[in-house]
């Protein structure tokens, strides 16, 4: 059997229609699968069309939506993790999909975080200018936000501060200026980009790593979002930050994850090929992932 498994949940429940969608075709045509040897799962796809339909009540958009696949990607992923023999990849789609991994681990085990994002994507609803779950995914993990999404099955919060590390964002200072909630002001393992610089990249995954694992975790998901990368060298995402991590920074960062051993899965989200016509950085993308996996 095969070291690595990739499933495909192209949703974009928690974004829009904007390309987003084509992420686990695209990195499979730039050669993810082969490179890793890895066997494909097939696809998990919404029972919902997308709406970008406010509600009254939640201050979201797909909010029902998004719980309903967050249902069925959890199945999916629990699947695959209790047999505990296959680290599975997971292809977005926008980052609500991690409510759905995050959710299958819940019911398996005590599990944390590795939260790799240029934003924090702490917002309450209320204060989001779009009602995107991709505004706030990492709150309704971590419980904060309305139960529709953050009490999935009853086991609120999905993950607890402590048994999560934020890594490389760099969005405070907007996050602040829209009246977002701050990651700081929690007991998460904070680490903003101008931290990570500071340390070096391999100083700092190894810290954060350390800080993580003091905890008595069955294990941790990584999260990886496109735009933890440097916008000049990943212009294919949605929401536009100056500054960021390079390739090699993220191979490297990947790489004490990896070889820590407790991670058991990885979400792949944000990456739009309908900014890469040539395919040429879902290649490059694709190449840092492997070289940290490999």
């Amino acid at each position: 059997m095969s070291r690595f498994a990739i499933l495909d949940a192209p949703s974009i429940l928690g974004l829009r229609p904007t390309g987003v969608e084509n992420l686990p075709e695209a990195l499979k045509k730039a050669g993810l699968l082969e490179a890793l040897n890895a066997q494909y799962l097939g696809s998990v796809q919404p029972q919902y069309p997308y709406s970008s339909v406010r509600d009254n009540s939640t201050h979201l958009i797909n909010g029902k939506a998004i719980g309903a696949f967050s249902l069925q990607l959890a199945k999916s992923v629990a699947d695959v993790l209790r047999k505990k023999n296959q680290f599975l990849i997971v292809l977005g789609g926008d980052c609500s999909i991690i409510i759905g991994t995050l959710l299958a681990l819940r019911r398996i085990g005590r599990y944390g975080l590795f939260f790799i994002d240029g934003h924090s994507d702490f917002y309450q609803p209320e204060a989001s200018l779009s009602g995107e779950v991709a505004d706030m995914d990492l709150a309704i993990v971590s419980g904060r936000g309305p139960n529709i999404l953050t009490n999935l099955n009853g086991l609120k919060p999905l993950v607890t501060d402590e048994d999560v590390v934020v890594f490389g964002y760099r969005d405070a200072e907007q996050a602040a200026s829209y009246g977002s909630q701050d990651v700081l002001d929690t007991n998460m393992h904070v680490f903003e980009l101008s931290r990570v610089k500071e340390l070096k990249i391999i100083p700092a995954a190894s810290l954060a790593v350390k800080q993580l694992l003091k905890n008595e975790l069955d294990g941790f998901w990584i999260h990886l979002d496109a735009d933890v990368l440097d916008d000049s060298i990943m212009p294919a995402v949605d929401y536009h930050l100056d500054d960021g991590l390079s390739f090699s920074e993220l191979s490297d960062l990947l790489k004490i994850l990896f070889t820590s051993r407790r991670a058991v899965g990885m979400s792949i989200t944000i990456f739009n090929p309908s900014m890469d016509s040539d395919g040429s950085i879902a290649r490059k993308f694709v190449s840092s992932i492997v070289t940290g996996l490999l």
